[in-house]
């Protein structure tokens, strides 16, 4: 028995998804939206912030401070208060209104970026607005998920190391994931490469952002991708990168309720995308064990991503930028 459902992070379910037209493409799905919050960032959250705790990095007086638009956010928000700790989240005004709404119900203080940047995004005029209260506020503690080591060591001990156990057969072929603070590819990938050094590490990441060298455009899914590219990603073994466009993402989220009952985030569609469009490139002619990490779940996404009217925006929105 536990004493509070933030006690119960990791260890997720592990499934099989069928594909009677691609026998030889053993694909399994670790479901990381049965962590507490919502999604993978649980990992991240909680680590981190009992790290600092336990290494004396932070006090109970410390102010924490971190730029989120999603599920980071909701996750520091909730394990903060676990902790007792105040925590500020500075978010922008396209974040999701119930991200907003999950992160102020935990209690933390909610700063809204309204401008862009020089890049169209918001991102970096988030960071910047961090990095003003940091400057000015004493006893705070900046999380900086895009450069902060423990990011990456959180998903090294736990999820990784689930990931190694779990594969069928202890034979791991791919790895997917997608990729936004690089924080969960960096800690996974190092820790993958050890246990199956042949196995190939498939970044997933989106039209539109620059991680991996592409072309910044207006995205509108959040949760994948980002405007800048993360210094943690530095340390990442990655093999290859898959681009897919938010179309793909949303007809494979689609698929996935509608042929898995999987009810998956923006996150997990891409990388469902990914591997399809990924093995239409590179098909294989024996069995391969295919790891994806479904990182977010589809709740947040109802009147986005499931509705069809905002499908139709998007779509027509992509056609005018291409």
């Amino acid at each position: 028995m536990i004493n509070n459902i933030l006690e119960k992070v990791g260890n997720t379910p592990l499934i099989s998804i069928k594909n009677k037209e691609e026998p030889n493409l053993n694909v399994f799905a670790k479901l990381e939206f049965y962590n507490p919050t919502g999604s993978v960032k649980d990992r991240a959250a909680s680590y981190i912030i009992n790290s600092l705790l336990d290494r004396g990095i932070i006090t109970q007086n410390t102010t924490i401070i971190e730029s989120s638009s999603g599920n980071f956010g909701i996750a520091l928000s909730a394990y903060a208060k676990q902790k007792g700790l105040k925590f500020v989240c500075v978010i922008d005004k396209t974040t999701l209104p119930v991200n907003e709404m999950m992160i102020r119900l935990q209690g933390a203080e909610v700063i809204k970026i309204t401008e862009p940047d020089s890049r169209g995004g918001y991102l970096l005029n988030r960071i910047k607005k961090v990095k003003e209260i940091v400057e000015n506020t004493e006893d705070i503690y900046w999380v900086n998920q895009y450069e902060n080591p423990l990011n990456a060591q959180a998903y090294y001990n736990s999820l990784a190391n689930e990931i190694c156990l779990e594969i069928p057969r202890q034979k791991l072929d791919y790895l997917f994931m997608g990729v936004s603070s690089g924080g969960t590819i960096t800690g996974v990938s190092q820790k993958v490469k050890e246990k199956y050094p042949n196995a190939q590490i498939i970044a997933v990441d989106v039209e539109g952002s620059i991680i991996f060298g592409g072309k910044s455009r207006k995205r509108f899914i959040p949760g994948i991708g980002s405007s800048l590219r993360p210094g943690i990603l530095e340390s990442a073994k990655i093999d290859n990168v898959v681009y897919v466009d938010e179309m793909e993402t949303v007809t494979n989220c689609v698929e996935l309720l509608e042929n898995h009952n999987i009810y998956a985030g923006g996150s997990s569609g891409s990388v469902f995308a990914a591997v399809k469009k990924y093995f239409n490139m590179h098909p294989v002619d024996r069995p391969v064990n295919i790891m994806c990490v479904f990182a977010d779940k589809g709740e947040r996404y109802i009147s986005t991503i499931y509705n069809p009217k905002w499908r139709e925006m998007v779509e027509s929105a992509n056609l005018e930028l291409v």
